[in-house]
């Protein structure tokens, strides 16, 4: 112990009051930045690449798109993210309670001193685990109403046209092609899709949404029926026909869908959705044609039956003709007693014609005496001399006529004829119409006095006395 310091030790356990660099002591003291960004490099380095099973537990989808969760067990928790990218690329929906397997790297959050993993893939964990999420999916979309029996819709007699949604390069779209030729020979469209991996359930859903907005007169020709079909594989193999989005476009598609994935013994939601299950493609194709050559067969014996039924009509029809014929009197019976009227008054009608005629012989025989051509021709003479006598009868009569002897005509203003004097004066101005032409004058009312030698070629102004007497 030092003189100089009562309460210093050797023993390097025992705590100091001040922080200071002791001999021999390699270990510097650290920033908590620093310490934080050691333990994340250590982290990321060491698991840089890591699996982690677990149940996912406080799910939630971020505006952004990212996800964030835990993954639990019994004993212990870990945080969870997924980048947008990643979670959008998902082939199933991630909720609370279903077992994952989740595949990324550890990583540290300074800011809370906890550590999380940042996902790259997420998987379901077993069959047993798909089947859970199978069944609750089924549940949610069945309480929605989704496959409903009253929304199912007939399947057409006889498609003319089949939209098929499938792989363009498997056995499914040959076999189904192959089938349809044999039965019935129909035109087909086949929307190529992936059917399993990333981006299927994508693609199926599009198509299925495609051919059901085709509109019916639109450039291409819209199907009567689709097909919605896949080979046989175990149920991660079919997962994209349990998505959700496909689920829904099959349960609105506009136009009659099958659904034929799979085999006999699969089964996916898309079957439920479906107006019709098919246990494979190839039995897809049968359900949706019938056999040509059975239509034809069957469209023959049902022209024979339809032509029997016709002859035995007819044949009946005429057997009930024939039994009212003979119940029924002969036409010539009916037709005797009108026969012998229909004669008598014929011959009655003759003698009375004849009757009719004669008398009417006797009572023209005069005036037809009397229209003899030269009886006429006097009618015609003396009409002609009357008509002569009446045109100059009209003719002496005229208004201007007896202008030509020497009278005149006295008009008003508006060229009626005066026959007064008092019209005359009246009128005021009026106007003499003699056979060579016309001599306006103006009538006063006053008469000059009168006087018995008249005075040659000294013409009269004043008219007053025109109609004195």
């Amino acid at each position: 112990m030092s003189a100089n310091d009562p309460f210093e030790t050797a023993d390097p356990q025992v705590a100091r009051l001040l922080a200071e660099e002791r001999p021999g002591d390699n270990a510097q003291a650290m920033s908590v930045s620093e310490l934080s960004l050691a333990l994340k490099r250590t982290v990321e380095d060491r698991f840089g690449h890591v699996r982690v099973r677990g149940e996912i537990s406080g799910f939630k989808r971020a505006a952004s798109g990212h996800i964030y969760f835990c993954l639990k067990d019994d004993n212990a928790r870990l945080d969870a993210v997924m980048w947008k990218g990643g979670a959008a690329r998902l082939p199933f929906a991630p909720e609370d309670g279903l077992e994952v397997v989740a595949t990324g790297k550890l990583t540290t959050y300074a800011g809370r001193s906890n550590y999380q993993i940042v996902v790259d893939s997420l998987e379901v964990a077993g069959e047993g685990a798909m089947m859970l999420l199978f069944e609750k999916l089924k549940a949610r979309l069945a309480a929605e109403g989704l496959f409903a029996p009253e929304r199912k819709k007939k399947l057409p007699a006889l498609p003319r046209v089949i939209g098929v949604v499938t792989s363009p390069t498997g056995a499914v779209i040959r076999d189904i092609l192959h089938r349809l030729a044999d039965r019935f020979p129909t035109h087909v469209i086949i929307w190529p899709v992936l059917v399993q991996g990333e981006g299927s359930a994508a693609q199926i859903s599009r198509a299925v949404n495609g051919f059901s907005a085709m509109p019916q007169d639109g450039p291409a020709t819209r199907p009567d029926l689709v097909i919605v079909a896949r080979g046989g594989g175990s149920i991660e193999d079919l997962w994209a026909f349990n998505d959700e989005a496909v689920v829904r476009a099959v349960a609105n598609c506009t136009i009659p869908i099958i659904s034929a994935v799979g085999h006999e013994t699969d089964t996916t939601l898309c079957d439920f959705a479906a107006d019709l299950r098919a246990p494979t493609p190839t039995a897809a194709a049968e359900i949706a044609v019938p056999v040509r050559s059975d239509l034809l067969q069957r469209v023959g014996q049902l022209g024979l039956r339809i032509a029997n039924i016709v002859r035995k009509r007819v044949d009946l029809a005429a057997e009930r003709l024939e039994a009212q014929r003979r119940l029924m009197p002969r036409l010539s019976d009916l037709a005797a007693p009108h026969q012998l009227r229909t004669d008598d008054l014929a011959e009655r009608l003759r003698q009375s014609l004849r009757t009719r005629v004669g008398k009417a012989e006797i009572a023209y025989s005069g005036p037809a005496m009397m229209l003899h051509p030269r009886l006429l021709t006097r009618r015609v003479e003396q009409g002609q001399q009357r008509l002569d006598a009446l045109t100059r009868l009209a003719g002496s009569l005229h208004p201007e006529a007896p202008l030509k002897r020497g009278f005149a005509r006295v008009t008003d203003a508006d060229g009626k004829t005066i026959m007064s004097r008092a019209a005359a004066v009246k009128a005021g101005d009026v106007t003499l119409r003699f056979v060579d032409g016309e001599v306006r004058s103006v009538v006063n009312g006053s008469a000059p006095p009168r006087s018995s030698t008249p005075k040659p070629n000294i013409p009269t102004v004043n008219q007053g006395n025109l109609f004195d007497g």
